[in-house]
């Protein structure tokens, strides 16, 4: 058996009945891969998850962290600004606490439409990302269901 790690997620509040979903996919394939989740936070948006993320992950019983939320598709390039801000820290993170982050953010030009179809695949790859960064190689061991 797979050695186990602690793992934190980071949710974001808009969208929250999608991100809920990816909340729960995450738990679902984090359990199935040997990782546990021992702390969830929520934040108002993704432009505070760097924060909450950096938080956890400076916690020596934390061994990875899951970003999860939603950018959507608006009228200016805020969005696009925004989702470059959060990816830039999001990166400096790892590279600072040498701890892995998943990103399961959706957008940041993403329409209404299409969010549903991809809230599931986004949080089973951030989740699975952070399994393999962890040393974790045996990909065809990796378990991408999420019935349980």
């Amino acid at each position: 058996m797979p050695k186990s790690f602690n793992l934190a997620l980071v949710a974001g509040e808009f969208h929250r009945d999608r991100v809920t979903r990816m909340v729960d996919e995450a738990r679902h394939v984090a359990a199935a891969n040997a990782l546990m989740v021992i702390e969830e936070v929520w934040v108002p948006g993704s432009m505070e998850k760097p924060l909450a993320l950096k938080r956890m992950l400076q916690r020596p019983d934390i061994d990875a962290a899951v970003a999860l939320g939603v950018i959507e598709q608006g009228e200016t390039s805020h969005g696009i600004v925004m989702a470059h801000a959060v990816l830039n820290a999001i990166i400096a993170l790892q590279l600072e606490l040498m701890k892995p982050i998943g990103v399961g953010i959706l957008g940041p030009e993403i329409s209404p439409q299409q969010m549903d179809a991809r809230v599931i695949p986004y949080s089973r790859s951030a989740v699975l990302a952070v399994r393999h960064m962890l040393g974790y190689h045996g990909l065809e061991s990796i378990s991408t269901d999420s019935s349980g």
